[in-house]
């Protein structure tokens, strides 16, 4: 098979690892690895890889239970009240003190509590006054475990309390899975180490240090290997040390079918090729393989691989997925262990998904507890935003032969968050302002101080209009807006009885702003008023629809006569101010309105033209609850109010004010 066949093939995630599966048994790799023995203060985490039986009762002597006397049972029997009995005090009995965990004398077979006994004047003996029966405070020898029992089954995964049981009988080392080896190799002549100086062109190089610490959080022991550039030869190299001396071999990026692609003929190469593409999105073009050849037991039969190999694709959203689709299975099954099966909760979508037919789709997505139900909204779906993994709270499962999701439909979603993490969630929905990301740090903040109600904010940029109408379906706690109606020159009230006449609402205020031309440095095209857009060299970059931005901007072209079709890139969108300030920075666009902040973060020029007022506009029922009470407590606060202030083009003269309250 070439690999241009191979590649083409597109295989099913299920015929991937089916390949995938049949090569290592072939290889006698498909079984639990070895066991090796280790010490207790190193196991932790570890998988047993036998049953660890006791070698010591526990306890191994009748023990005293509490502080007091060891007693014979039956010298006790007519104790009372009116009749209390007198015990004296000997080491060979009737009676004599004991510690907690002392040996119980072989004469005794009871302990009376200190609290319970009267002593007698010179030490000369106990009263008492009430039998005990045998046994009583007493931990009898092989109370909690027997010599020979079984204390831990093979294939567990050791807990803190697991190791002091072992311990407890007897053992101080325990034999545990190796740990599976996986050599981790970043490939690109294009990549550059994380803390270099960068200059266009170079990527900074961290996909490695993503699948390294995966490999780890699984029970793997990770080999990170240096940047190996784009050469056939020496990748042929590395993979074929690497091969020889780990269980596994990552090979990241040039999974692809470019000139500079290599690792498909890598594989060839050292080996057999199982799988070149498979139908799963982000991760399409995944390697699978066996190298470092070894002779085949049958005479004259050809090498064959006993190394698997997996081509991970170089975005890093796709290398971290393929991580968790095979990587974690894979070491899961050498470690005698079940793969991990996280939480998953049911949740309403709320935004409308295509996706393509012929994939299984993995979308990340933020989740939320709002009005009784849980929500799930879509992240950014590119297979280069690693933030988007950042903030995802979880992934739903889009199958192949589905053309999408519908807002609305209920899907499943595969946690990577507690469910009191989503109860304690605020979701708020609308328009991209950057002091949201320091208002969810000051409620981290508090949150970790010990507070009440929400301990976080999860934010998705929709735009002001796209806010409203989460607000209107239930989709969220509060929504950022800023929408100006063109008629009163008011922000946001008749825009809330419009999309929220049946909700009572209160809008709060949050910032004051100022709107301008995002430029580059200098301002090499002079660009001083919206009317410079309509020179015919000047490219712009827009907000999408619905935006406050964008509204703002029709408004004000409107007045000045200006016609959208005479601005080069009005079609162009983007969803946030900091993404049009890289739109423009990376000189895509000579311009872009937006916020001073936006401008300032990236290092551009600014041209002040509007002053506007960014609100959260509540529903009364959330603004009235517990969850949102540290979140408004926090507009009023010194801290939150002076680092907002110090951002440019930013006012909070009115932070926190009650605007309005619309019934």
């Amino acid at each position: 098979m070439t690999q241009r066949e191979v590649y083409l093939d597109d295989i099913p995630l299920d015929e991937a690892w089916r390949r995938l599966i049949h090569a290592l048994t072939e290889a006698g790799a498909w079984q639990p690895l070895a066991g090796e023995s280790v010490g207790l203060d190193q196991a932790l985490g570890r998988v047993t890889a036998e049953p660890v039986w006791a070698l010591l009762s526990a306890p191994h002597y009748h023990a005293a239970a509490m502080d007091g006397y060891a007693v014979r049972s039956r010298e006790t029997a007519s104790a009372s009240d009116n009749h209390p009995v007198t015990l004296a005090l000997n080491p060979a009995g009737p009676a004599r003190y004991v510690d907690t965990g002392d040996a119980l004398p072989p004469w005794a077979d009871a302990v009376i509590p200190i609290e319970n006994v009267q002593p007698l004047e010179m030490d000369a003996g106990i009263e008492i006054r009430a039998a005990v029966t045998p046994w009583s405070h007493v931990r009898a020898l092989g109370e909690d475990m027997v010599a020979t029992e079984l204390v831990l089954p093979a294939n567990h995964t050791l807990r803190p309390v697991d190791l002091g049981a072992i311990a407890g009988s007897g053992h101080s080392q325990v034999v545990v899975r190796r740990r599976p080896r996986v050599a981790v190799i970043p490939t690109g002549t294009e990549l550059v180490p994380a803390g270099s100086p960068v200059k266009p062109g170079d990527i900074i190089e961290y996909n490695s240090l993503v699948l390294a610490a995966q490999v780890e959080q699984w029970g793997g022991a990770a080999t990170r290997y240096p940047i190996v550039p784009d050469n056939f030869e020496q990748i042929c190299r590395v993979v074929a040390e690497a091969a020889s001396r780990h269980d596994l071999v990552l090979l990241n990026a040039g999974s692809s079918a470019g000139s500079e692609d290599f690792s498909a003929r890598v594989v060839e190469q050292l080996g057999q090729l199982l799988v070149h593409g498979i139908a799963v999105r982000p991760g399409h073009p995944v390697i699978i393989g066996m190298v470092g050849n070894q002779p085949n037991a049958a005479a004259g039969a050809p090498a064959v691989g006993r190394t698997p190999i997996i081509g991970v694709p170089g975005y890093p959203v796709s290398a971290a997925l393929t991580g968790e689709i095979f990587v974690e299975t894979l070491l899961a099954h050498w470690l005698g262990r079940a793969a991990s099966r996280p939480a998953s909760v049911e949740a309403v979508m709320t935004r409308k998904v295509l996706s393509p037919l012929g994939d299984d789709e993995y979308l990340r997505v933020t989740v939320g507890e709002v009005g009784g139900r849980v929500v799930a909204t879509p992240l950014s779906r590119g297979a280069g935003v690693i933030t988007s993994l950042v903030r995802a709270d979880g992934l739903v499962l889009v199958p192949r032969h589905h053309e999408g999701l519908n807002a609305g439909d209920r899907v499943t979603v595969r946690l990577y968050r507690s469910a009191d993490d989503l109860a304690r969630t605020i979701v708020a929905i609308g328009s991209h302002d950057l002091t949201l990301d320091l208002l969810a740090q000051h409620l981290a903040e508090r949150a970790a101080a010990g507070g009440g109600g929400a301990t976080r904010l999860s934010s998705a940029n929709v735009g002001s209009q796209g806010g409203l109408v989460a607000l209107r379906r239930g989709e969220a706690h509060l929504a950022g807006s800023h929408l100006l109606d063109p008629e009163t020159g008011e922000y946001n009230l008749s825009y809330i009885e419009r999309y929220l006449p049946d909700t009572p609402v209160v809008l709060v205020a949050f910032v004051g702003r100022e709107q301008g031309l995002i430029v580059q440095p200098g301002n090499p095209r002079n660009l001083r008023t919206l009317a410079d857009l309509g020179q015919p060299s000047v490219t712009f970059v827009n907000r999408q629809r619905g935006a406050g931005t964008r509204v703002l901007l029709d408004f004000e072209i409107g007045k000045i006569g200006l016609d959208p079709a005479e601005i080069a890139g009005y079609e162009r969108e983007e969803f946030t101010h900091l993404a049009v300030a890289a739109a423009v920075v990376s000189g895509v666009a000579d311009c872009g309105l937006g916020i001073a902040a936006a401008a300032h973060a990236l290092k551009l020029d600014f041209v002040p033209l509007f002053k506007e007022r960014y609100d959260l506009v509540i529903p009364r029922v959330y603004y009235a609850g517990e969850l949102l009470a540290p979140l408004l407590e926090l507009l009023h606060d010194p801290r939150l109010r002076a680092e907002v202030a110090a951002l440019p083009g930013y006012d909070v003269s009115r932070m926190g004010e009650v605007l309005a309250e619309i019934l």
